[in-house]
């Protein structure tokens, strides 16, 4: 167990470590170009963080989705869609991480962000810890999620229910993705 969690925080500090480096072996980089690489870890991240949640809360939801539906095939759609809920924290992440590489200037056009300040490089890191951390709410989302497929394999009437209990989770994934868009917006100005 140590042993994961040494390789997955040695994950996370390499891209760091790379990113804040002065210089390559022939040549200096611009503030310009390290605020660029810092934003794609943000973006990393990010999706990485939220992936894995999401990726957790699916298969809990996945597994009891698998066993209602051998029994009861007729609830499929209803199972489907508790499923799926814990797939929108990494939308979210997905979404902030377009938002960052449009503002850097990533993926075409103008950066609208200040790519010359070290802090928007250091902010961008911090936005995707936000909105990444906040997904981890989809594990616990897939748990419940998993409960309400049971339950709505006994009784098919609860399914809308479960999905209440289910989206509850999400609450906490949804303020980190508005504070992000809010820090994106107002604070880095990403649309210039």
């Amino acid at each position: 167990m140590f042993g994961k969690k040494a390789i997955f925080v040695a994950m996370l500090l390499l891209p760091l470590l790379l990113v804040t480096s002065n210089a390559t072996a022939q040549e200096k980089t611009t503030q310009e170009e390290k605020t660029q690489s810092m934003v794609i870890l943000a973006c990393t991240l990010a999706m990485a963080i939220a992936g894995i949640g999401s990726a957790i809360g699916l298969s809990l939801g996945g597994i009891s989705a698998s066993a209602v539906t051998a029994e009861k095939p007729e609830v499929f759609s209803r199972v489907l869609i508790l499923e799926m809920l814990p797939m929108t924290q990494t939308i979210y992440a997905f979404i902030t991480s377009i938002l960052l590489l449009l503002g850097a200037g990533l993926l075409g056009g103008k950066a609208g962000m200040n790519l010359a300040s070290p802090a928007t490089g250091i902010s961008s890191i911090f936005i995707g810890l936000l909105v990444g951390l906040t997904g981890l709410s989809a594990i616990n989302q897939g748990l419940i999620a998993s409960a309400s497929i049971t339950a709505t394999g006994r009784n098919p009437e609860v399914a809308a229910r479960g999905i209440i209990f289910a989206v509850m989770p999400e609450t906490v994934a949804i303020f980190g993705f508005l504070v992000a868009l809010l820090v994106l917006i107002l604070g880095l100005k990403i649309f210039g």
